[in-house]
């Protein structure tokens, strides 16, 4: 399993939220960059990247955090968060990012992610954040009647590189990871899940890891900076 440690962009900072809640954020380092190398430099194989203003506005944001970050790193990044059409995909990818994750156009217009793993074989993922099994999209601001493991089935035959699975209730409160939701969905999909949402100690990755479903990888934000977990062990623990 790979550990994907999240860089939130907010106002050109990097945050992490609560729940979601744009109002209740919390700023760990207004120089993403040097966040950036420095889970590099710990260690890690992926840096997870989101744009937070990018998903409410519909479109890229923190464009330039963004490119300071792929100007630092050597590690291949993924990056979340209003990227809704060809154009944004082609330009993320052609500027030095190794994954583009399509969330609120993945319900909204899912011939567009078709489209995109076509034409990216290998860099395109599927954002899935939900709340009680049910899809939220733009932001998590909007609540859908779309089901997490109809939706991730619906991309099986796509080309989709990953699904990357939130559990909103969980995100940013430290109360665990929603193992249970989150290995149901790895087993009843062909595609990579990457679990996010909640992670808040060893004990948690040593949970997902021996889930019983074939997990890609992890991302967490919160813990790493407030160091409830050590990076390096927690890269190692996984890799084990």
């Amino acid at each position: 399993m790979i550990l994907y440690p999240a860089i939130d962009l907010k106002d050109g900072q990097c945050v992490r939220l609560l729940k979601g809640d744009m109002d209740k954020t919390t700023v760990f380092n207004d120089n993403p960059a040097a966040q950036a190398r420095a889970f590099q430099d710990a260690g890690c194989e992926w840096i997870h990247l989101v744009d937070l203003n990018g998903a409410f506005a519909g479109q890229p944001v923190n464009a330039e955090a963004v490119e300071a970050i792929l100007a630092e790193i050597t590690v291949p990044a993924q990056l979340g968060g209003g990227i809704r059409d060809m154009k944004t995909i082609e330009n993320w990818l052609t500027r030095g990012l190794s994954r583009v994750i399509l969330g609120t156009v993945a319900v909204e217009n899912p011939d567009l992610v078709r489209e995109a793993a076509r034409a990216f074989p290998g860099q395109v993922a599927v954002g899935i954040d939900a709340r009680k099994g049910r899809v939220a999209t733009k932001g998590w601001a909007e609540e859908t009647d779309v089901k997490v493991t109809d939706l991730a089935r619906s991309f099986e035959d796509a080309g989709v590189a990953a699904i990357i699975y939130t559990d909103i209730d969980r995100d940013g409160a430290m109360q665990g990871p929603n193992v249970e939701a989150t290995a149901a969905l790895a087993n009843a999909v062909d595609i990579p899940v990457i679990a996010s949402g909640g992670v808040s100690s060893m004990d948690d990755l040593r949970a997902l890891r021996d889930c019983g479903a074939p997990l890609n990888g992890v991302i967490s934000g919160r813990a790493l900076y407030d160091g409830r977990i050590d990076l390096a062990a927690a890269v190692e623990l996984l890799k084990g």
